[in-house]
């Protein structure tokens, strides 16, 4: 009986260890460097299990879905509702990954159209107050940190068994609930958590990119000032793969369309996007 003991206690801890926590953080922003009274808002998930975390956006698994959906039914993208595409555009293009046995933080993020991932490779370097507070429910403690270009403060609990937090954040002695930068740019607020039966898969249309963090970076800013160089016909870093080239230069309408056109059209597009993305959560 003390056997059977000692097994099913065993097994429930490999089950708990096993299942899925999912967090909820609303995340604030001011993108644009030119009218930070523009403040957007969304929601990401912080999902943790036993060997890895992974950071990303709520509407960005929404729109996979509907685009799952939609190409299982047989419609293609000819039967996806862009109006509820559009409502669901997200901030958070990016994912972040923490694998916890080999300590690693993976970085993944599109530049036109392949998708790039980098180890990141700069510590958090903590500085843990004595301050405490209360946030909801959670008895927190703060802590104060230089990380790309802004400094942050953060409050974490342990109340929770957890060591993590959102966006790249993570390495204190509990669970981040509150994380913030001094300039009031960016915050990442804790609103709820419900365990989840496993990690969903995140689509990753076309190619999958491994760089270092500084050459993501050159990429990045190249994609900002000359969009042109990454519709290139080779593919291949920054070039346009072959099935997102599938279409050729047929439009929404079905008719042909000039590529130069298309191209400044491109072009127009992404230096005003950029506009809008003028201030990034990380500023170095």
């Amino acid at each position: 009986m003390k056997k059977l003991g000692i097994i099913a206690l065993a097994l429930l801890i490999q089950s708990v260890s096993a299942q899925t926590n999912r967090f909820v953080y609303q995340v604030t922003m001011k993108p644009d460097a030119g009218n930070k009274s523009e403040i957007k808002t969304e929601n990401a998930y912080l999902d943790i299990s036993g060997e890895k975390s992974v950071f990303y956006s709520e509407n960005r698994i929404k729109r996979d879905s509907i685009m799952q959906k939609a190409f299982q039914g047989g419609g293609g993208r000819g039967s996806i509702n862009r109006d509820q595409m559009e409502s669901l555009r997200t901030q958070i293009s990016y994912s972040v990954e923490k694998d916890k046995v080999n300590q690693k933080t993976l970085f993944k993020d599109r530049i036109g159209r392949d998708m790039y991932s980098y180890e990141e490779d700069r510590p958090l370097n903590w500085k843990i107050s004595s301050e405490t507070s209360k946030i909801g429910e959670y008895k927190v403690q703060k802590a104060e940190t230089d990380f790309g270009g802004r400094k942050w403060t953060a409050w974490f609990t342990t109340d929770l068994p957890y060591q993590d937090g959102p966006y790249k954040f993570g390495g204190l002695p509990g669970l981040i609930v509150k994380v913030e930068d001094d300039q009031g740019d960016y915050s990442f607020d804790l609103m709820k958590n419900y365990k989840i039966a496993e990690f969903p898969s995140l689509n990753q249309f076309g190619n999958t990119l491994k760089v270092k963090r500084t050459d993501f970076v050159k990429q990045q800013e190249k994609f900002r000032t000359d969009p042109a160089s990454f519709m290139s016909q080779g593919g291949g870093p920054g070039g346009i793969s072959a099935p997102m080239r599938a279409g050729g230069g047929r439009g929404p309408g079905g008719g042909n369309q000039n590529p130069a056109d298309m191209r400044k059209r491109m072009e127009e597009r992404v230096k005003e996007e950029a506009k809008k993305n003028s201030n990034p959560i990380e500023l170095k």
